[in-house]
């Protein structure tokens, strides 16, 4: 009889959002694990930056904190640089951090990977939105994502990271965007600016807030996504 070997799991570096870190968003994507754990393996990373904790929560900024350990709340970019403090709606010039966060993730790369595809959540997501098109502009030959997938993703409003989105075609890299529709924190209108970025993107949307959707009912739209890259 002959035996059926089951394709390695695909590997995607995890890309978490503003306060959070590689812990508190690995638990916050436990379900996420268990419903795809046949076909994937997650990997988390954390940002570079340690978010100030100095009464900007109170100020409204988005808000992602969860237990995770000791490490601190982290960001990929801040828009406020003075404030050292992050608001997706925030028009900016300028922003502070986000080559340093593109170079923390290409050490991820480098020393966790190879990896098949990319996930980011929220700020993770933006940013992911911003390595597709550093990859298809040949900047970074350590970037090979096969895929990636943005939950409650945006377009940053810093004027500095606009010839991210200026690109002559769509971007080719298979996407899967996914948002709720209740979401207070990233709208889906936001998330929706996205997607015209992307050659064919594919849409998941929930009827619920700012998190990662891991029902029974999102399993077959994750896996007939993943299917085609193993």
């Amino acid at each position: 009889m002959a035996t059926v070997t089951r394709a390695a799991p695909l590997r995607i570096l995890c890309i978490h959002g503003y306060r959070q870190n590689s812990g508190s968003f690995r638990e916050k994507t436990g379900a996420l694990r268990k419903l795809l754990k046949k076909y994937v393996e997650l990997v988390y990373m954390s940002a570079p930056h340690r978010v100030p904790q100095t009464g900007d929560a109170a100020q409204g900024k988005e808000n992602e904190v969860g237990p995770g350990g000791d490490e601190a709340p982290r960001g990929w970019w801040f828009s406020d640089i003075q404030a050292r403090s992050f608001d997706a709606g925030q028009q900016c010039q300028a922003s502070l951090g986000l080559e340093e966060s593109v170079e923390a993730v290409r050490t991820a790369v480098k020393d966790l990977g190879p990896f098949d595809g990319v996930l980011g959540f929220s700020q993770g997501a933006a940013l992911v939105a911003m390595l597709c098109s550093i990859q298809e502009q040949n900047l970074e030959p350590q970037f090979q994502f096969r895929f990636a997938i943005l939950v409650a993703g945006f377009r940053s409003a810093c004027s500095e990271h606009q010839r991210f989105y200026g690109g002559p075609a769509p971007l080719v890299i298979p996407s899967l965007h996914v948002f709720g529709q209740e979401d207070q924190v990233i709208s889906d209108r936001m998330s929706r600016e996205l997607l015209p970025l992307f050659q064919e993107p594919q849409v998941l949307t929930h009827p619920g807030g700012h998190f990662v959707p891991a029902a029974s009912a999102h399993r077959q739209t994750y896996q007939e996504f993943l299917k085609r890259f193993q």
